[in-house]
Formats: structure tokens, C-alpha cells, sequence
């Protein structure tokens, strides 16, 4: 099963971020951070992983671009404990 999450949102004081809470800790033990310039395939690229996962049987988390909804920030793989998340701004992360 998909589940779909909103990580971040465009509000009247600018973009709110909660990307910060989302970190290497029990459920996730591995945090990819995808780094790239505008449409160079990160949000594709876990879109793919997405069905391959689903494919397989696993649940999956997607993170939604709140400027985009049809495009991914974020995908965590519970089973796996393994998440992806886009690191440009302006939800960048970066490898603490």
C-alpha cells in the first residue's frame, strides 16, 4: 500500500518545511539524500523505486512537492527502513 504525505507547503510567509523531521533514526536506518538541478530526474527516479517496491509487495511513503502535487520529494520503504529524499532547495537536506 501508498501511502502520501505532505512534507513541506507555500504559504503566505514562504515555503514551511518539516524535511527536518524526517532523519535517520528506528523506522529509518539509511536517509539518501538526491541531489540535482530542476528536471534531471530525482522525482522519476522515486517514482520508479516507488513501483519497483510496490511491485515486490512492500509499502511505501511517498512525500509530495506541494508546488507539485504528480511530483515526489520523499520516498521512505518501511520494510527496508531505507528513505529518498530530494536535497535541493528549497527543502534541501544535508548529511548531518
Amino acid at each position: 500500500m501508498n501511502t502520501s504525505w505532505f512534507l513541506g507547503a507555500n504559504t503566505a510567509e514562504g515555503f514551511f518545511s518539516r524535511f527536518d523531521q524526517l532523519h535517520p533514526g528506528i523506522r529509518i536506518r539509511k536517509n539518501v539524500i538526491i541531489k540535482g538541478g530542476p528536471g534531471c530526474g530525482k522525482s522519476t527516479f522515486m517514482k520508479t523505486l516507488r513501483g519497483c517496491a510496490e511491485a515486490l509487495g512492500a509499502d511505501t511513503e511517498s512525500y509530495l512537492c506541494s508546488s507539485d502535487p504528480a511530483s515526489l520529494d520523499g520516498l521512505f520503504i518501511p520494510a527496508l527502513g531505507l528513505a529518498f529524499v530530494d536535497g535541493t532547495a528549497p527543502h534541501a537536506d544535508a548529511p548531518k
